[in-house]
């Protein structure tokens, strides 16, 4: 009742000993973020209790805890409260303890009557400065993907972005392994897949050692976090306001889904690629697309880089004409590096906050944009990857390669976005080359096939 959000019911329950149970379904972000639940220790309701946003009072213990609950207050006696076990707790006056949880309270039955009183400190309850919200190490390894990474009240809901983009990717990553693979001829893709309690998980699968790959990766995550400051604040220097409907300050519950691929290939004569297609959703009502991909040649050959190019300005065209201009550009500013005043590498699309018409049109934009990868790429390795080359030409390609991990670790913000948000650190930095060299003040020799390639990183131009 009196709920002015979508997507929202209130479901009434008695649970085990006969207390009145209230179960938030779906999201209602005027109750869901204030409202409270009462709550026992039945198991059955716990389970049906694990998408929504529980409040637990029993006795003094006051809770907001759960799947997406990041921003809710832990208050409570050491005993009733310690096994909440994600949060920056602390002692207040020798009894209270205060935090944020992501994780269910789980009560003793002596906490569940409301009898206990003990001030005693759970070896359990997590030490004062624990990170808040999802963790780097707190995934859980699964022997096989299941059908759908989403949490169970997203996936039932078919037509759902949520649901659509996830099976876009997977099916993405299916179709691209196959064909690098082949390419390569000799390796295949090892596949981790591991998921989180409270919903999500990836499917990382890299490929190493291999005849024409170095190392190779195309991961799928599907994460339900919470966006740090930061990144609300570089978004809104960007003019996008992605904490509508949050106060300011207030922590901003996000859900994002999306593929990310780099490969690496042995030949400096042939390019490294990276791909990346993602959908962002916030609790507070705001979705947009972003994605792009971008050449990163060692030595230019301008077919290959013209080739790049056209592929995606034709499938930009179908959708929007102005697309590809612009995408382009911003690509070339996107991935420049400050302190070296050059960028990463010959460029190609890239886009973000994309929120300007309906979410199905950028849906069938960002799908053919993703199946564009192997048409724009693979027949550039085939052409170069059995070419002949020198020890210098190597030495190049690894500096080349240094350049690439200056900015994935300074200044990518799909990167450092992981890295404050506890993304699984091995698929965020999957990007990074098996091998790479700095040497000190080097500076490729005035009219060298090196320098020109240098030159055409620091001073872009249009290839069609």
């Amino acid at each position: 009742a009196n709920c002015s959000g979508r997507r929202c019911c209130w479901k009434e329950e008695t649970d085990a000993v006969g207390r009145r149970v209230l179960c938030v379904i779906g999201w209602c972000p005027p109750l869901t973020r204030f409202g409270k639940v009462y709550w026992c220790e039945s198991v059955r309701l716990k389970r049906r209790l694990e998408s929504c946003w529980v409040g637990v009072e029993v006795g003094i213990v006051m809770a907001f805890c759960g799947s997406v609950s990041v921003v809710g207050e832990v208050v409570g006696t050491a005993d009733r409260a310690a096994k909440c076990d994600v949060g920056g707790w602390r002692r207040d006056a020798g009894r209270i303890h205060r935090g944020l949880c992501t994780k269910h309270v789980l009560m003793s039955a002596s906490s569940a009557s409301g009898s206990s009183s003990s001030t005693t400190v759970s070896k359990d309850a997590p030490k004062e400065g624990t990170k808040k919200g999802p963790r780097f190490d707190d995934h859980e390894y699964v022997d096989e993907a299941p059908e759908t990474l989403v949490r169970s009240s997203d996936s039932e809901k078919e037509s759902s972005m949520r649901v659509k983009f996830e099976a876009m990717i997977r099916k993405a990553q299916d179709s691209i392994c196959a064909a690098i693979e082949e390419l390569d001829g000799e390796a295949k893709f090892e596949q981790d897949t591991w998921t989180r309690e409270g919903g999500g998980g990836g499917i990382s699968r890299v490929l190493r050692d291999g005849a024409v790959f170095e190392k190779a990766g195309v991961n799928v995550s599907v994460v339900y976090g919470t966006m740090p400051p930061e990144a609300v604040k570089a978004a809104s220097e960007r003019g996008v306001a992605r904490d509508a409907g949050f106060k300011e300050g207030e922590p901003v519950p996000f859900f994002a889904c999306g593929v990310s691929s780099v490969m690496h290939p042995r030949n400096p004569m042939a390019p490294t690629v990276h791909f990346n297609y993602r959908y962002f959703e916030t609790d507070g009502g705001v979705w947009w697309f972003g994605g792009g991909t971008d050449l990163t040649p060692s030595y230019v050959f301008e077919d290959d880089v013209k080739h790049f190019h056209g592929t995606y300005k034709t499938v930009c065209d179908k959708h929007d004409e102005q697309f590809f201009p612009k995408f382009k550009a911003w690509c070339d500013r996107y991935f420049y590096i400050p302190h070296r005043g050059e960028r990463r590498g010959l460029g190609g699309i890239f886009f973000d906050d994309l929120n300007d018409r309906d979410a199905d049109t950028l849906f069938a934009f960002s799908t053919e944009a993703c199946n564009a990868f192997v048409d724009a790429y693979v027949p550039i390795v085939k052409r170069r990857k059995d070419m002949e080359y020198t020890q210098d030409q190597k030495d190049w390609q690894q500096l080349r390669r240094g350049r690439y991990v200056e900015f994935n670790l300074v200044y990518d913000r799909g990167t450092v976005f992981g890295l404050k948000t506890g993304g699984r650190i091995e698929s965020i930095l999957m990007s990074l080359p098996l091998t790479a060299r700095w040497q000190y003040n080097h500076t490729p020799e005035e009219g060298s096939w090196e320098h020109r390639t240098l030159e055409l990183m620091k001073n872009p131009i249009d290839w069609v």
